[in-house]
């Protein structure tokens, strides 16, 4: 086994147990909507929303990762756990529980805590978040998301990407690139949160309808509401 993979298996272990409250730190289904909830809202708030408003309004799906780890020290990788939201004629569909991580290796040294928010702009992009393990890039194109007027160059871009990715940091959003990232779907949060067993593909068939989801719906439909596409 060379250098590297050791290094990416021990940053496998560690992030989770890096990020605020360390390993006592409570995750679960709940705690990642009312994440999810504060990312959309925070979205809102921004002067130029409606670029993001217009990019989301055409979107396939939602993906939020509401607290998204990066560290490095030797090797650098991120870890976070999200959900996915699928819309369809104004509706909405899910949610789908999942993780995403993934490392570069060199000489990085410091920490920061991101929330990410993707809008899948077309069924190949879904397809992503339906597979146990899928890598962002290549096939499954991932692009920075446009902000203020360059979202109106974002319908010749959805020729060619998948994703378009936001990220926030210190209440900022901008425009990132997650190629080469890893996707997969979080089996736990998919049985915690309906109950039973359930693959992510039928997920996201059912209507969003529990109240628990309410609120993030509301706050999403709220931020497509800025969108001055017609």
């Amino acid at each position: 086994m060379n250098m590297r993979r050791i290094l990416c298996g021990l940053l496998a272990v560690v992030l989770p147990l890096l990020t605020p409250g360390g390993a006592s730190a409570v995750t679960s289904a709940q705690t990642i909507i009312s994440g999810a909830i504060s990312v959309v809202e925070k979205a809102s708030a921004q002067k130029d929303a409606d670029g993001m408003a217009d990019t989301l309004r055409g979107a396939y799906a939602v993906a939020i990762v509401p607290s998204m780890f990066k560290a490095g020290f030797l090797v650098g990788g991120e870890y976070g756990e999200g959900l996915l939201l699928r819309r369809q004629d104004g509706k909405w569909y899910g949610p789908s529980f999942y993780n995403l991580g993934g490392g570069s290796f060199g000489l990085q040294i410091g920490a920061t805590e991101i929330s990410l928010l993707m809008a899948v702009i077309n069924q190949k992009g879904v397809k992503a978040f339906l597979s146990s393990k899928t890598k962002l890039g290549g096939e499954f194109t991932v692009a920075a998301g446009p902000l203020g007027r360059s979202a109106e160059a974002a319908t010749d871009a959805q020729a060619k990407a998948s994703i378009y990715s936001y990220s926030m940091s210190r209440g900022l959003f901008a425009g990132v690139s997650l190629d080469g990232s890893v996707i997969s779907v979080s089996v736990k949060r998919n049985e915690e949160y309906w109950k039973k067993k359930v693959s992510a593909k039928d997920a996201l068939n059912i209507p969003a309808a529990d109240k628990r989801i309410q609120p993030l719906l509301k706050a999403l439909d709220s931020l497509i509401k800025k969108s001055k596409k017609k």
